[in-house]
């Protein structure tokens, strides 16, 4: 997927950053390389588009005053009551490198599995792993079908994953274990939930890591870079 986003630097930062997100524009900042952190805008309606699209795992490529660079989104701020895109953090890579970046995974026929259509559920536990490539290998999703899954006794973890070409997980010691999805009896589900007053799996899936599986998150700079202005 061919993402990009035109960008303009700007000068003002600080509290005065609000009047531009009342013109419309999103300030942000993009970092790496050996260069000053470079300070930006772009228009809010592009900016959503492209956050959507690319999230923190596809590439961007960015056209600032008319020069090209390579980017991934570190971190995207949002307004915590109208849910818009306030504030966005890119780092910038190139092609050739190898980099790292958090990739989705996605299930295929969910609906479908034999243990579904038995009426058993089938509860993802891990929904986003670390892979590292260069940025034109990075898939946008990994995907990995259900419809192995039949009884409690079935699950799917990391082990399951065909890697694509030049792709590989991030930590080399990466357990292959792990869970990415169990099957549970309802029953099961709901005594627990009961239990728990509605806020917690059965015993069985204390190991779910449940994600939001949301963008929002607030500004975070790379340890090696100077801070940007506090939004």
């Amino acid at each position: 997927m061919d993402i990009s986003l035109k960008l303009q630097t700007r000068e003002i930062e600080g509290k005065k950053v609000a009047k531009l997100r009342e013109d419309g524009l999103v300030p942000s900042v993009i970092y790496g390389g050996h260069q000053e952190p470079i300070k930006a805008q772009s228009s809010v309606v592009d900016t959503t588009r492209v956050v959507r699209e690319a999230g923190k795992h596809t590439p961007v490529n960015l056209t600032i005053d008319g020069k090209k660079r390579l980017a991934m989104i570190k971190s995207v701020d949002y307004d915590p009551v109208r849910h818009v895109v306030r504030h966005v953090s890119f780092h910038a890579v190139k092609q050739n490198e190898v980099i790292e970046a958090e990739v989705p995974i996605v299930l295929v026929g969910v609906g479908e599995s034999p243990a579904e259509r038995a009426g058993l559920v089938v509860l993802q536990a891990l929904e986003r792993v670390e892979v590292k490539a260069k940025p034109a290998d990075l898939p946008e999703a990994l995907e990995l079908s259900v419809e192995g899954l039949t009884t409690t006794e079935d699950k799917i973890s990391l082990a399951d994953i065909k890697l694509p070409a030049g792709v590989s997980f991030a930590d080399n010691e990466q357990d292959l274990e792990l869970v990415i999805a169990n099957v549970y009896e309802p029953s099961a589900l709901q005594a627990a939930n009961e239990a728990a007053g509605g806020d917690a799996e059965p015993e069985a899936a204390e190991e779910v890591e449940a994600e939001n599986g949301g963008e929002e998150a607030s500004e975070e700079k790379p340890d090696s870079e100077a801070s940007e202005e506090k939004k």
